[in-house]
């Protein structure tokens, strides 16, 4: 009865991380009057996909760190799941705030190349304990790389940003 307990507790911790990371995602990302206005590549993927894409992300992620963490328990182990995971949450978040709220995308562009090297790190921790864990991973990689190459068109289609003086729209040129 214990092992189920534990099981429901890694579950649970999971699950909620995954939650609290979308939520906290979710309430930074605002795609008002600011966003409309930026020029976006014609091969963005459409609005209504962001949604799916990511619920099907968390979803694999949390099953990926449960998978991980009942595949070892040495303590060594754990530590480095625990770290590799809390650094990509962490960034995860920070992107949407860095975009969103931060109207700064050039950030955001930094941030996500952070962002990327975290899953990768995240695919070698888990890796060593579990190939299929491991595997899970890899749609978030796919995504977050298509959502590098978009921050940096955006970038590249509406920068410079953060300029002093009045309030430019995106599609200005001081």
């Amino acid at each position: 009865m214990s092992g189920l307990l534990a099981d429901w507790g890694t579950i649970a911790v999971a699950a909620g991380a995954a939650f609290v990371t979308a939520l906290a995602g979710g309430l930074l990302t605002v795609t008002g009057p600011w966003y409309q206005a930026l020029r976006r590549p014609s091969w963005k993927p459409p609005d209504w996909a962001f949604g799916p894409v990511w619920t099907t992300i968390f979803t694999l992620t949390a099953v990926s760190a449960v998978i991980a963490w009942n595949a070892d328990a040495e303590a060594s182990t754990r530590h480095a799941l625990l770290a590799a995971y809390g650094v990509n949450l962490v960034l995860n978040i920070a992107w949407s705030g860095i975009f969103f709220r931060l109207r700064r995308p050039d950030w955001a562009y930094l941030e996500v190349i952070a962002l990327w090297l975290s899953i990768v790190a995240l695919i070698v921790v888990t890796a060593r304990i579990s190939g299929i864990a491991a595997l899970l991973l890899a749609p978030y990689l796919a995504w977050v790389s298509v959502a590098t190459l978009l921050n940096r068109a955006i970038v590249r289609l509406n920068g410079p940003f953060g300029q002093v003086g009045p309030a430019r729209t995106a599609g200005s040129r001081a």
